[in-house]
């Protein structure tokens, strides 16, 4: 070999989407060796950081075959992919990991009640498909009202969703959310948590990371907790539901499942079948982040450790100050917080978008969340 050549990457992995969840993989990746290419438009964060993009819409069968024929395995860094193309690409003999089958779990919330519930038999919220105010209405009789309603594709980070006290406002928020949609039962809700769980393609090799506690704010996660601060045996239920769950969809990649605690027994909210906000506290926090975890699952690579690393670890986000300001401005003084860990996303500010999160390692949870608010505040510039 030449002085001037370059060494071939160990691996090539596609990701359908070049945001923040794909910037952070293509971080992960480097370290391994592994070439990562983005379908996205110029620009993405992901691009920004050095990934190579390939400009197209995961909309597009086109696009997706020009990103496959660069790459070993296609994955993804959001739920928006055409499930028709994803299958079209299965048909050409691409690795799409996971499967479109898998992936629909994730973008088809009536689809994931019916076979989370339905077919295996996982706690969930009682749910049914509403075309009308009257179907509302005639749910809300056998279930209370308000009345959960939920676009049953294309919503996130809270979009997507709106809660009915009447059958006026049934009918207004059908009018915003499409129909038809998804009804479910508004349940009381003690604490949220979230279980992250890895499977290797082809070896089937599992992991579970440990549960965590997220802490919502107007539908986004914005803060989590590790480990979560519930009784050991809500947290063994909740990572046993997460790896029965990933071994009776046949998962490849990497799961979230969301869950409620509601009246001391855990009910399943939604999945993510990619990297998750909830997992980003694992960055600082664990042996292996799960964006490498995700990475190796999908290239049916060894799977890595997913123990904590310190007694508790904490993740808030951090959002566009209402003035417009960018944080990227007060790095330095985020990091006079000791502890603090700062992660931007790159992506240009603008009020309430999710720009970057600050992790903070500590001896218990609350000293976690008072470090990492306090560097998350500094780059809002509320002190």
């Amino acid at each position: 070999m030449s002085a001037t050549a370059t060494a071939a990457p160990t691996a090539r992995v596609g990701i359908v989407g070049g945001g923040q969840l794909a910037r952070m993989s293509h971080a992960a990746a480097t370290g391994l060796g592994i070439e990562v290419h983005v379908l996205d438009a110029p620009g993405a964060p992901a691009a920004a950081a050095g990934a190579r993009l390939v400009a197209g819409d995961a909309g597009r069968l086109d696009d997706l075959v020009r990103l496959a024929s660069r790459v070993d395995v296609v994955t993804f860094d959001h739920e928006h992919a055409d499930p028709a193309a994803l299958r079209a690409l299965v048909d050409r003999g691409v690795a799409v990991r996971p499967g479109p089958a898998i992936k629909r779990l994730a973008q088809d919330k009536l689809h994931a009640r019916s076979v989370l519930g339905t077919e295996l038999g996982m706690p969930v919220p009682a749910f049914a498909r509403v075309d009308d105010a009257g179907d509302v209405a005639a749910f809300a009789a056998a279930h209370g009202w308000p009345v959960v309603l939920k676009a049953i594709t294309g919503g996130y980070d809270g979009r997507g969703v709106r809660i009915a006290a009447t059958p006026h406002e049934a009918e207004g928020a059908l009018a915003a959310l499409g129909r038809p949609a998804l009804a479910e039962a508004h349940v009381a809700i003690d604490t949220e948590l979230s279980v992250l769980v890895a499977r290797a393609a082809g070896t089937g090799e599992t992991r579970a990371y440990p549960v965590v506690e997220t802490l919502q704010r107007d539908g986004i996660c914005h803060e989590t907790v590790l480990p979560a601060r519930v009784e050991p045996d809500v947290a063994a239920c909740a990572r046993a539901l997460g790896l029965a769950l990933a071994e009776a969809i046949e998962l490849e990649g990497l799961l979230a499942v969301e869950l409620f605690v509601s009246g001391g027994g855990l009910l399943v909210n939604e999945l993510a079948l990619r990297p998750h906000n909830s997992g980003h506290v694992t960055l600082d926090g664990c042996v292996t982040s799960q964006f490498e975890q995700h990475l190796r699952a999908v290239l049916g690579w060894p799977l890595g450790a997913t123990r904590a690393i310190a007694p508790a670890a904490a993740m808030v986000n951090v959002l566009g100050p209402a003035d417009g300001s960018d944080p990227g401005t007060r790095v330095a003084q985020a990091l006079a917080v000791q502890g603090a860990h700062v992660h931007l996303y790159g992506k240009a500010p603008r009020p309430g978008r999710k720009l970057g999160h600050v992790t903070a390692l500590g001896h218990d949870a609350d000293a976690a969340l008072h470090a990492a608010r306090a560097a998350a505040h500094t780059l809002e510039g509320r002190r």
